[in-house]
């Protein structure tokens, strides 16, 4: 579908944020979710406008609802079947806790959802809920198997960062006994209650690509990859043409996706907390097609630094969350890629300056 989309004039992704409240506070949450719903959320009727006004993008646009926990809204079955029947392809990211029962996954499901993500960032009780800080596991497990008998495809969202990573092979073979469509694997960003961890260097970042790589080509499941676009490069640069990478580009913030929080700003990502505008005043559409900071993240050859100058800028382009984290500069140089290119002598993200690393060719 990617190939034939016009990033300029719609998303492949609009994310709404329908509320921050959640009953967990997990230590690498985006959004420093509280357990109480803010005042100033979206309420029913505003929501039901943004849905609205999103149809204007075209026939079955991907609305993910997203949180903190949207089970903590009391009019979520309304809103799911509501973006259904508007002809949205519904899908959620609930939070695994005692709340998503069998019984609320199946009347997702017949309300409308299309796709159930749920995250898992450990292979086992003890890993899992020592990085979430919380007691999770098994209630998401329980909410995986739920979705499978209620028929609705899973995803398995996965951080990584320095406390992640070496259980990556562990938690690929959950994703596979869970019986789980695709594995979306979000390489962190230092924002939200995510700034006290430790991400991972850069050139453990490409080995890890490397190895998703491997892994895409052996499972069944697809492997996506969150905030981390050189993914891309990693393929082409590896298998050529033939690795079913598209030299169109994958879809980073702002090209290709769009997020509304909970009370309405939209962001070209939740990880790039910089608002283009407030739907309660604006159209979604209007905010995506025209804004001057979308507008800006849709062209890499503007790009400063590195990855203005890659050869790849148009198939990768770099994460712009983590540019604008590391910056303040969302059009920056994304300081997890390693990558140098040929002949480029400018300045270098301080990842890839402090014990000089970086790598010219994935083949040296």
């Amino acid at each position: 579908m990617f190939d034939d989309l016009d990033v300029d004039r719609r998303p492949l992704v609009l994310i709404w944020e329908v509320t921050q409240a959640c009953g967990l506070a997990c230590r690498h949450c985006r959004a420093d979710a509280k357990p109480e719903r803010h005042p100033d959320e979206l309420t029913t009727a505003e929501g039901k406008r943004l849905l609205d006004d999103a149809a204007e993008f075209g026939e079955g646009q991907l609305i993910v609802l997203s949180g903190g926990d949207p089970l903590a809204r009391e009019d979520l079955l309304e809103l799911v079947s509501y973006g259904d029947d508007l002809g949205h392809r519904m899908t959620i990211t609930p939070s695994g806790t005692q709340s998503l029962t069998p019984d609320r996954v199946e009347a997702l499901a017949d309300a409308g959802i299309r796709r159930m993500a749920l995250s898992l960032d450990g292979a086992t009780r003890e890993s899992h809920d020592r990085f979430r800080g919380e007691e999770s596991f098994a209630d998401t497990l329980t909410a995986a198997r739920a979705a499978r008998d209620a028929g609705l495809p899973l995803q398995v969202n996965t951080t990584v960062c320095a406390d992640t990573v070496e259980d990556l092979p562990a938690i690929r073979d959950r994703v596979r006994d869970l019986g789980a469509v695709l594995w979306s694997v979000f390489f962190l960003v230092p924002v939200g209650r995510g700034r006290i961890l430790d991400p991972i260097s850069p050139e453990r970042a490409e080995r890890v690509m490397e190895w998703l790589r491997d892994v895409a080509e052996a499972e069944r499941f697809g492997v996506k990859t969150t905030e981390a676009p050189f993914y891309r490069r990693v393929g082409l640069q590896r298998d050529g043409d033939d690795a079913g990478v598209s030299r169109r580009g994958g879809i980073t913030a702002g090209r290709g996706f769009a997020f509304v929080s909970h009370t309405g700003e939209t962001y070209p990502s939740g990880f790039l907390p910089k608002s283009a505008g407030n739907v309660r005043d604006r159209s979604v559409v209007d905010i995506y097609r025209n804004s001057e900071l979308f507008e800006s993240l849709r062209d890499p050859d503007e790009f400063a630094g590195k990855c203005g100058a890659c050869e790849f800028r148009q198939v990768c382009g770099g994460s712009r969350s983590r540019a604008f984290a590391a910056t303040g500069d969302p059009t920056g140089s994304d300081p997890l890629c390693p990558y140098v290119p040929e002949g480029y002598d400018g300045e270098l993200p301080a990842t890839l300056t402090d014990d000089g690393a970086g790598v010219r060719d994935a083949a040296d």
